[in-house]
């Protein structure tokens, strides 16, 4: 069986959610595990998650208390998230999170469903690499953004398979842009924004919406390319700050 490779689109980190009490001494820290979508065109692209595992001072297993179902991930897209897990866990350093997926994942194209497979996920779970400390008395909020239009791999048969593309980001520490896309016949629509070297692109809802989220804060060029015969716009200068959804005006084509 062929192994599937799972890629990490960036390093992990936990960012500080509440506040923290260096008095205590219980030696445990509060997790919070949301999951997030980037928009895909697609109908529905349904995980199962069944298990998730912390691996603290890099011999520690940890089990949290997961939400186990289906989600649909195109629920979750442009800024909506939902809580996966929540626990009181091991203060120390957390070194990898592993997501371990079920066998009733799906993918529904043209309203038909497909089975998605994922052998790896299934067998040892989807394993984050981290490098962040748990303090005692701080409450984290860990944030895995999938990226649905590039998890969902078809093959030469005309069959799907999941490979899963995630982010792990925080809120706390980055910004966003939001924007909208008033003519209908321009949809769907890619959206890139890039700083530097790094691009982080997303797709248009239904509705023409966009949010590119989990950016660095400084400034950005955004590029709209709407469905042809429509040319891409460019957008300059998009200053995105911690905290802060930059918005930027309508688009019409």
């Amino acid at each position: 069986m062929k192994t599937i490779k799972f890629f990490i689109l960036a390093a992990a980190v936990l960012t500080l959610w509440v506040g923290c009490n260096k008095d205590n001494s219980t030696g445990t820290t509060r997790v919070k595990v949301r999951m997030t979508d980037a928009p895909a065109n697609y109908e529905q692209v349904n995980v199962d998650v069944k298990a998730m595992v912390f691996k603290i001072d890099n011999d520690t297993a940890v089990n949290l208390n997961v939400t186990a179902g289906v989600y649909n991930l195109l629920d979750f897209a442009n800024g909506l998230d939902t809580l996966i897990a929540s626990n009181d866990v091991q203060s120390g350093k957390l070194s990898q999170v592993r997501l371990i997926l079920g066998t009733n994942n799906s993918v529904k194209v043209d309203g038909v469903v497909y089975p998605l497979t994922t052998p790896s996920a299934q067998q040892s779970g989807l394993k984050l690499s981290m490098n962040s400390v748990l303090t005692p008395g701080v409450d984290y909020n860990l944030l895995l953004d999938f990226d649905a239009n590039l998890s969902v791999v078809k093959t030469g048969n005309g069959t799907y398979q999941l490979k899963p593309v995630i982010r792990v980001i925080t809120a706390a520490t980055t910004g966003s842009i939001h924007g909208s896309i008033v003519t209908s016949l321009a949809l769907p629509a890619t959206v890139s924004a890039t700083n530097g070297t790094t691009t982080y692109t997303t797709v248009t809802d239904d509705n023409g919406n966009f949010l590119v989220h989990g950016l660095p804060a400084g400034t950005y060029t955004v590029i709209v390319t709407p469905k042809l015969p429509f040319l891409p716009v460019t957008v300059s200068n998009v200053a995105v700050t911690v905290g802060i959804k930059a918005e930027l005006t309508a688009l019409a084509f």
